[in-house]
């Protein structure tokens, strides 16, 4: 075969191109660089597979991680080992007094078929004794005349006939006697059991095929249990394609691991469909519900989080999680709590505990009015009264005394929604705002290995000289102060401030609000709350506004909790994935109860302060301090120190600056300079003179700087 040219190039056939050539040798055509590709070449998308390097002990360590536990996870915990056995029994007991009960209607049963079943036996004996099976056979063999073959059917059917005859005599003679005996000798229970026997085996000889003997036990949705078939109807029943088609098929949803009990329910691990995620099926949890033919309560979808986004736990409670058994609150009765520890709040579906790390975070609680929001606030604040090193500064501007349980071991401490208890939160929001700039000085002229890593340490916070102490600050329904005409934008600036510099300074903002809106929750406040917890909402902007951009369209609904969900909610910042958590119930009483036990430790370690050591309450702002600088200095003095203003202040108004007048210098100047900050009055080294007549340099501000900002804030009253 030679070559053929088209013009537009050379066509060679097959064979010519593959065969090698053994003519004189050629030269070799240049190599192709990786970024070229020649004319009319063919690039293979599968290239050779080429091995790669294996590394043994990364596989190994894998394989290792795979392996299923030698032990039950139900049997590494006690409590975990109680709540299978548990259901056992329970499950067990269900279906034997569910039968036992219906013993009698049995008995009649067996006793009412028992004469079909009787008849029954009794054709079947004599049809096998006279060989009528083989009738059939022998009837064809005559009908086509085939003689032989019936003569040979003949002779086999005589042979069985004797050979069963001699059987079926020899158990009759058995039987009479057997009976003759037991009618003779046995005694007359035992006779009655053996006419039992024989009734109840006739009977169920005589049972129709359409109407079992016993009953379906109607097993309660508590102890029933979770089947890979029930799963699959349930899945196959949320309305997504790919999951439709793959229940039907029986071979597209994959379990990873064997249906087993966990906690009080059942708990199921597949793998999805491609393409379908665990959000999908999240979304859908209602219909999901309706499949598994369980309570919408009891049905939990989650996602796990180190492997791919088709995996998916599946966990089905015994009981809806809202009527469950609630766990006691661990600090309910005895103990105490440290916030740079995990302290208790409530518990998952499943009955496990939840614990929040406080320190070095903040809190944003949102919901509908009557949900527990504020119930939900007041665990977390009375395990922070437990912790006699934290300073607590609460105010519940709803008014109805949903906090007042804790004003004994409040620092600072306002309800309701009034002009004085907004004032009062400002005010001590200003404190807090000054101790920002405060702590930070105090940390930055630590020793470095003191403070490693710039923030509070444990240690740090239990020096008392430091007063690096944990400071909580709690205001229900923020809403009311951050809404205000009056106090909202101050209010705004102090919060925006502490929650984004308090953590790790150990101070701790905590928020809840019933209305999560752009207006009354400043965006600043909301996008820097580690921690959110989020009860029902209406609405998806709501949801998202507590629980970030995005989570309700990932399937994080708060929205899906019913009118009876009270104190379950959706949180994110917990845990490594967003979790369903139902926090601990205390009611008032108990409340009380735990206040006092956080009061007598704090008085046991001298931590009592502000309000609940009968000191004043926070320092209400009614007065200019920009005017009153200006009034307790002169206008021949260029600049002035910081504490030495602060202690003509005092002076001027002992009512609003005496909180000052103990404090140590550096501390009065700390103090001085972040409330200049506010005013936007810089302050920096000035040189002075002592009282001893030395020269010093010492932190301190320009007075002209200070009349600026006075004439500005006058000039922007006066335009209002």
């Amino acid at each position: 075969m030679t070559a053929e040219n088209t013009g537009d190039g050379v066509v060679v056939p097959f064979r010519a191109a593959t065969a090698p050539n053994t003519s004189a040798p050629q030269e070799q055509p240049a190599p192709v660089q990786d970024d070229e590709v020649l004319e009319g070449e063919v690039v293979l998308v599968d290239q050779p597979h080429v091995p790669e390097p294996v590394d043994y002990l990364a596989e190994l360590a894998a394989r290792r991680q795979e392996r299923a536990p030698l032990v039950p996870v139900w049997l590494k915990s006690r409590a975990d080992a109680l709540q299978v056995l548990k259901w056992q029994v329970e499950h067990t007991g269900y279906v034997f007094a569910y039968h036992a009960l219906r013993a009698p209607k049995y008995a009649g049963n067996l006793a009412v078929r028992s004469p079909a079943g009787a008849w029954k036996l009794l054709v079947g004996l004599v049809r096998w004794w006279f060989d009528l099976e083989g009738r059939p056979v022998r009837r064809a063999a005559v009908t086509k005349e085939r003689a032989a073959e019936y003569l040979a059917l003949s002779r086999q059917r005589d042979a069985r006939v004797r050979a069963r005859s001699w059987t079926v005599l020899v158990a009759a003679f058995t039987l009479v006697l057997t009976s003759i005996l037991v009618a003779v000798a046995a005694p007359s229970w035992a006779q009655w059991v053996i006419l039992s026997v024989l009734v109840a085996l006739a009977g169920v000889v005589g049972a129709p095929a359409d109407r079992p003997l016993l009953d379906r036990a109607v097993i309660p949705a508590r102890v029933q249990k979770l089947t890979s078939d029930v799963v699959v109807r349930g899945l196959g029943a949320v309305g997504i394609s790919e999951l439709t088609k793959a229940a039907a098929r029986k071979d597209g949803i994959a379990f990873v691991a064997p249906i087993q009990r966990d906690c009080p329910g059942w708990r199921a691990e597949v793998d999805l469909p491609y393409g379908v995620t665990v959000a999908d099926v999240m979304e859908r949890r209602d219909k999901l519900a309706s499949g598994l033919r369980r309570a919408l309560g009891c049905v939990w979808p989650e996602p796990v989080s180190e492997e791919h986004p088709g995996r998916l736990v599946l966990w089905v409670g015994d009981v809806e999680m809202r009527k469950a058994k609630q766990p006691a609150w661990p600090l309910a009765k005895s103990g105490r709590a440290n916030l740079f520890e995990p302290i208790p709040y409530g518990n998952d579906q499943r009955g496990r505990p939840v614990s929040i790390l406080l320190m070095f975070a903040n809190v944003l609680i949102g919901s509908m009015p009557r949900y527990g929001k504020t119930f939900a606030l007041r665990v977390l604040l009375l395990a922070c009264a437990l912790d006699p090193l934290a300073e607590l500064r609460l105010f519940e501007l709803k008014g109805t005394g949903d906090l007042s349980a804790l004003e004994k071991v409040a620092h600072h401490y306002a309800k309701g929604a009034t002009d004085t208890a907004k004032a009062a939160c400002v005010a001590s929001l200003a404190e807090v705002y000054a101790e920002l700039d405060r702590r930070a000085e105090v940390i930055d002229g630590l020793p470095r290995h003191q403070a490693p890593e710039f923030k509070v340490t444990p240690e740090l916070a239990a020096r008392r000289d430091l007063g690096l102490h944990p400071m909580v600050v709690a205001i229900d329904e923020c809403q009311e102060l951050f809404a205000d005409d009056e106090y909202g934008e101050e209010a705004a600036k102090y919060a925006t401030a502490i929650i984004k510099r308090g953590p790790a300074l150990g101070i701790i903002l905590i928020l809840a609000t019933q209305r999560p809106d752009k207006d009354s929750l400043p965006k600043a406040i909301s996008a820097n709350a580690g921690i959110r917890i989020c009860l029902r909402v209406m609405g998806w902007q709501e949801n998202d506004m507590i629980l970030g951009t995005g989570t309700h369209q990932a399937g994080i609904k708060a929205t899906m909790f019913t009118l009876h969900d009270k104190g379950i909610s959706w949180a994110v910042g917990i845990a490594e994935d967003p979790i369903i958590v139902r926090s601990a119930y205390l009611d008032g009483p108990t409340s009380e109860r735990i206040a006092d036990r956080a009061y007598k430790l704090r008085v046991q370690e001298g931590t009592l302060s502000g309000q609940a050591a009968g000191q004043a309450g926070p320092a209400v702002v009614s007065h200019d301090l920009l005017a009153d600088i200006l009034a307790v200095t002169s206008a021949k003095e260029e600049k002035l120190w910081n504490s030495v203003v602060v202690d003509r202040l005092v002076e001027l108004r002992p009512d609003a600056y005496g909180q000052w007048a103990d404090l140590e210098d550096d501390v009065k100047t700390a103090t001085l300079t972040a409330r200049l900050k506010e005013y936007g009055v810089k302050t920096d080294d000035t040189w002075g003179r002592t009282s001893a007549g030395k020269g010093a340099n010492r932190k301190g501000f320009t007075r002209a700087h200070v009349a600026d900002a006075w004439s500005k804030r006058r000039a922007m009253k006066g335009s209002h």
